[in-house]
């Protein structure tokens, strides 16, 4: 796709442009701070036009490398004056277009705020900049016996992850940030620094402004600053894999885990479509079978006991080859191939890329929910893989179709609505973790009604009246 790169001037609907061309001025007064770190390159401003969706890219008219909270700021209270839109950019992982900038103006790159300021190991928290990544952490947190368990999967910054409200892997017995967020520092629109939360591990004193920003995936604020609760690391960990004849069999072990209360910290599902990619991507030496795969975190005696228990579930249902890794390369090999399987799945069929949903539904109709999608899937005579955070109702059908082909994304996008429908239908929401951003704005609607969806509008009207935070995101006007 050809991209214009010449940057122009524009404003939001309602802002009053001054004299001077808005962007013009914006770009002027910012360069005074910034110098070289305000970028109108055109590669740059390519790298910036679009996260791993596919939704299509639109240029910024220019990228900011921001460094300090002062920074941010500055540059969004000179944005609010002109009515410049700012779209907030991490690693530019996102799968619903959330860094796409719709209506240009700046994109603000976060990513060289990336320091951890304080680990409180006695209290099990830390403070990190927005560009930090869940691996970067880890990998500073590892020597003092503490984790970080929310996974994503790809190499996210915890400045997004904090936006989305992500989770992953471990949600099922960690929560997702939701729970692992203890405090925030955040940018107004205005250019207004604000501090959310605390160290302590419960408070009942106001509004949650914490929760609020969590999950509003930049429409309401900059975060520039993450308290985070940590946890130590397990004395023991296992993991197994085990594969079953029918996906039905597979999820229903996983319903009859959950409600037997097995403490499981990953229960993640693959269908026979998804083996066959990661193991043509990956190389699991495994068959093209439904599979779970499953890790237990606890003493020695625990996981023994935990993994012992799943395997007799999972006997029940025909699970076979209950195979068990406990020395860490082994399951550093599984974990990241399952981590690999959006990449897989894109890679399955040559000249073909994937958009995915996010629904997540009751545990209850967990079997229901998922066997429905691929119902759905083969009746549209789309290829499909499936995979899931199940233990907590998560799944994600990949829906690929042909890259170049216009008619075969909308056929893909008419996939995602029927699965979406589905979901709702069952008690399900549309976005288990992705969050909404482009490319589930029409679903909120249906999920929420009219009025929730009047006050989401009145929370962003009163925090960016000027509509410069993100726009186009969450709302579809």
């Amino acid at each position: 796709m050809t991209l214009d790169t010449t940057p122009h001037d524009t404003a939001p609907p309602g802002a009053a442009p001054p004299g001077a061309a808005p962007l013009g001025a914006v770009l002027a007064a910012a360069r005074e701070f910034l110098g070289d770190r305000l970028s109108t390159n055109a590669s740059i401003r390519e790298q910036h036009a679009r996260g791993e969706d596919a939704n299509p890219p639109v240029l910024p008219d220019a990228v900011a490398f921001v460094e300090s909270t002062e920074e941010v700021s500055r540059l969004l209270a000179l944005c609010n004056a002109h009515g410049v839109a700012v779209t907030p950019f991490g690693a530019g992982t996102s799968l619903e277009g959330h860094v796409v900038p719709v209506r240009r103006g700046i994109s603000l790159d976060l990513s060289r705020m990336n320091a951890v300021l304080e680990v409180n190991a006695e209290d099990m928290d830390c403070l990190v900049e927005p560009g930090v990544t869940r691996h970067q952490l880890n990998d500073h947190l590892r020597d003092q016996g503490l984790f970080f368990p929310v996974d994503p999967g790809s190499h996210c910054t915890l400045g997004g992850m904090v936006a989305t409200r992500a989770s992953g892997t471990n949600a099922v017995r960690y929560g997702t940030m939701r729970e692992a967020v203890l405090g925030l520092e955040v940018v107004l629109a205005d250019g207004r620094v604000i501090t959310t939360g605390g160290r302590t591990r419960k408070a009942a004193n106001g509004y949650d402004l914490t929760r609020l920003i969590v999950g509003s995936e930049g429409t309401l604020g900059v975060v520039t600053r993450i308290r985070l609760r940590l946890h130590g690391i397990p004395e023991a960990t296992t993991a197994a894999v085990c594969q079953f004849d029918s996906l039905q069999a597979a999820v229903e072990t996983v319903i009859m885990t959950m409600q037997a209360g097995i403490p499981v910290a990953r229960i993640e599902l693959a269908d026979a479509d998804q083996m066959r990619a990661s193991i043509a991507y990956s190389g699991l030496p495994y068959a093209a079978l439904p599979t779970l795969f499953l890790e237990f975190h606890g003493s020695p005696a625990g996981v023994r006991e935990q993994a012992e228990a799943v395997e007799a579930l999972a006997a029940e249902m025909g699970g076979r080859g209950f195979a068990w890794a406990e020395d860490a390369e082994t399951r550093g090999r599984l974990w990241k191939a399952r981590h690999d399987a959006w990449w897989a799945a894109n890679a399955l069929y040559p000249g073909c890329r994937g958009i995915t949903t996010d629904v997540c539904v009751p545990i209850s109709r967990l079997a229901e929910a998922i066997t429905g999608a691929k119902a759905l899937a083969e009746a549209a005579g789309q290829n499909t893989c499936i995979v899931g955070h199940v233990g907590d109702g998560n799944y994600h059908v990949v829906i690929l179709f042909p890259a170049d082909d216009p008619e075969g994304l909308e056929k893909a996008w008419a996939l995602d609505r029927q699965i979406v429908a589905q979901g709702l239908s069952l008690g399900g929401t549309c976005s288990g973790e992705h969050g909404i951003g482009l490319g589930k704005r029409e679903f909120l609607e249906q999920e929420h009604g009219a009025e929730v969806l009047a006050v989401m509008r009145g929370l962003k009207n009163t925090l960016d009246p000027k509509g410069i935070l993100n726009p186009g995101k969450l709302f579809r006007n």
